[in-house]
């Protein structure tokens, strides 16, 4: 069957369709995005701006007629930590729902880390063993590990690339200072998660994925995108303690010169980099390797693993 999902995140509106069935890989067979940053566009109330507001649901309109025009059966639609955390996050899902007549589910953070270890299981496959997937989006970190599909612990923190960049790092570049503060409080929440992490023990495999972790990937010398999902990709902890010390002393026009990095996402760069150095050293983790698959891939398979075989 042919399948779309919509993903709402902090930084960027994707659609995607799919070609899926029970037991098989899901094929990309459409997909549009557009960047439209509604974690940034908060007034002081915590509501997410009526213009962006506007902006979704054109989005969302412009997504439901390719899906249509794709033949997909089915749409389902999910939106993530910017909405979850807007004060007027249901008024905006019941304005897309009242325009658009499609629902939109609101998605946990614990459920974001389910779905997208799944999602990095199924990529992997049951030879990696105990597995921890790491996810650092705009909004949210989110952490899982486990033996099986599910995980054994899931946990989801606020500390996103673009919400700890308007948090902690106003300048451009930010002072060392503000950097030493956005580490020792992304230090704190991590640390305070790692115990429930690695309780039953490290990791025979870890695993990320999201922009910011392909991003880093990249400027360590990783391929790039355009050579396809079947090339390894890895991350170790010492290129990303190089690039936080080389990003600190960059401007966001300097970094967005760097491979593999958009002019759009460049100021939040250095803010993921300091998370991603936290996490793994926290967790005890020397090198990463990254999986094409995330949260809208999982879902997808959650969603055909409940069709009748």
């Amino acid at each position: 069957m042919r399948l779309a999902v919509l993903d709402i995140g902090s930084n960027t509106v994707h659609l995607l369709i799919v070609d899926a069935h029970h037991g098989g890989a899901p094929l990309p067979e459409s997909k549009m995005s557009r960047p439209l940053r509604l974690a940034e566009h908060l007034l002081p109330d915590g509501s997410i701006r009526d213009d962006a507001v506007e902006a979704l649901v054109g989005f969302v309109a412009a997504g439901l007629r390719l899906a249509e025009d794709r033949g997909a059966s089915e749409v389902m639609a999910f939106a993530t930590s910017a909405i979850r955390d807007a004060s007027n996050g249901e008024a905006i899902l019941a304005r897309i729902a009242e325009r658009t007549m499609q629902p939109v589910e609101i998605l946990s953070g614990v459920d974001e880390a389910r779905m997208t270890f799944l999602a990095v299981r199924r990529w992997f496959g049951w030879s990696t063993g105990r597995l921890l997937v790491l996810d650092i989006g705009g909004g949210s970190l989110e952490a899982a590990i486990g033996r099986d599909e599910e995980p054994e612990v899931a946990i989801s923190l606020p500390l996103g690339a673009g919400r700890l960049t308007r948090s902690h790092l106003s300048g451009d570049p930010p002072s060392a200072d503000a950097i030493r503060d956005l580490r020792r409080h992304a230090r704190t929440m991590i640390a305070g998660e790692a115990g429930r992490l690695l309780r039953s023990g490290p990791p025979s495999m870890a695993a990320a994925t999201s922009k910011t972790f392909r991003q880093l990937a990249r400027i360590a010398g990783a391929a790039p995108s355009s050579e396809g999902n079947y090339v390894p990709r890895s991350l170790s902890l010492a290129a990303v303690e190089g690039i936080v010390t080389k990003a600190a002393a960059m401007s966001a026009h300097e970094i967005a010169e760097l491979p593999g990095v958009s002019q759009g996402r460049a100021g939040q760069l250095l803010a993921g980099a300091v998370v991603a150095e936290a996490a793994m050293d926290l967790l005890g983790i020397d090198e990463l390797v990254i999986c094409p698959w995330a949260l809208r891939e999982g879902l997808i398979l959650n969603r055909m693993d409940g069709m009748p075989t």
